[in-house]
């Protein structure tokens, strides 16, 4: 059990080391962050840094444009992830097997390969450089619709068929039964879609023309890197800001979080 604890209180500063380098570089000025020999508390603290970072560009752009599309994102993932698991969960048609099974095989496919088809679609659209271009092509996504899909699974059909009974049909079943008892589910989900429309770096980069208007975080926190130098001091206090609302946000659902996933992977069973 000493072990146990041990291990688990190695991991953790293996994963904090990181951050803990960054917020402490965030405070120096930035000649300093590279001076040898290398020091972890600055000579000279600048929490000036932080102010700075909305300076350095249209940083409050960046981040209202990240919020949008991380918000708007989450919500269309939500809404077609658990109608889909729904239907692959708990309805009965011919063929569901096959078509979630080939549904699945597109987790095997890396997102860097579409990009260019991608791309091309959204040329066809005239969606190139709009908010629609960083939200709709992730709306359908294999691994939320597999995580909905396992957790219903994991509610008794007994509701279900009593609700039937009641004259329900399978629409206000799920709105009504289902999912209800599907937080923890959705908050996982809810979760992961939203680090995962928050941290995307390459469509953005790809997809958008105009940074200043339609450019997310990650496009702002490389703009720090330039031809003529990085700030690095600037670019770790952009970095510490970035995290805050993910922070507080795993944070706030980490109860539901714990128990969706657990229950996810019991579904089925």
């Amino acid at each position: 059990m000493v072990f146990a604890h041990i291990g688990v209180y190695l991991a953790a500063a293996i994963f904090m080391a990181p951050l803990v380098y960054a917020f402490f570089s965030a405070m120096k000025p930035n000649q300093e962050i590279f001076s040898m020999p290398p020091t972890l508390i600055a000579s000279e603290v600048r929490w000036t840094n932080f102010i700075d970072v909305f300076s350095y560009g249209p940083f409050l752009t960046y981040i209202g444009n990240s919020f949008f599309v991380a918000i708007a994102g989450t919500l269309v993932v939500l809404a077609v992830s658990t109608m889909a698991g729904y239907a692959f969960g708990r309805l009965r048609w011919k063929g569901r097997d096959a078509v979630f099974v080939l549904f699945l095989a597109t987790l095997m496919v890396p997102a860097e390969v579409i990009v260019i088809p991608m791309f091309i679609v959204m040329q066809w659209f005239g969606w190139v450089d709009t908010y629609q271009a960083l939200i709709f092509p992730f709306a359908f996504t294999a691994f939320g619709t597999f995580l909905m899909r396992q957790f219903f699974r994991g509610i008794p059909f007994e509701l279900e068929e009593a609700a039937r009974v009641d004259g329900a049909g399978p629409v206000r079943t799920f709105l009504q039964i289902i999912l209800p008892l599907s937080k923890s589910g959705v908050a996982v989900l809810s979760v992961f879609t939203f680090l995962g429309f928050w941290n995307s770096y390459l469509w953005p980069l790809i997809v958008t023309v105009d940074y200043s208007a339609h450019g997310t975080l990650p496009i702002g926190l490389a703009s720090f890197s330039g031809l003529t130098g990085t700030r690095w001091d600037l670019q770790m206090a952009a970095a510490i800001i970035s995290m805050i609302p993910t922070t507080i946000l795993v944070i706030a659902l980490q109860k539901h979080l714990v128990k969706g996933i657990s229950m996810a992977g019991l579904g089925g069973r």
